[in-house]
């Protein structure tokens, strides 16, 4: 449940940065309240023993990758680099789009890292599938 409770903070952080224009400084209570929810949403839920959900599959099948590096073919390998990719180039344009007060780039880049993300947890849920299937 936590990595798409983490994507709500996407949006809120950039609302939060944005809000300098308005509040000045003040802008680092919100900046520093999705930190805490950051910090505080993974300790909030139990850990997951079995994973059922997409998502968890998904965190399952990335700590699978951590471990055993060589459970992923080599055409996904290929694919999540160009998510990583896509991702930087997303964060980048976030960036450029914060400090230059420029809507479009910070709404594409956050469209690109959320897809990006997404698309990897994707990837990470078929990669847990594959090894739960070679494991039994």
């Amino acid at each position: 449940m936590e990595r798409v409770d983490r994507f709500a903070a996407i949006p809120l952080m950039l609302l939060a940065i944005w809000s300098r224009t308005w509040i000045g400084w003040w802008c680092l209570v919100p900046i520093g309240a999705v930190v805490v929810w950051l910090f505080v949403n993974p300790r909030a839920f139990p850990p997951v023993d079995e994973p059922h959900s997409w998502t968890e599959r998904g965190i399952y099948g990335e700590q699978a990758w951590v471990r055993h590096r060589d459970l992923v073919p080599p055409d996904h390998r290929h694919v999540l680099r160009l998510l990583v990719s896509l991702g930087v180039i997303g964060f980048g344009m976030i960036l450029w789009g914060l400090i230059a007060l420029k809507v479009w780039p910070t709404v594409f880049g956050a469209t690109l890292v959320v897809v990006a993300q997404l698309w990897r947890i994707d990837r990470f849920g078929w990669l847990w599938e594959r090894h739960r299937a070679q494991r039994s």
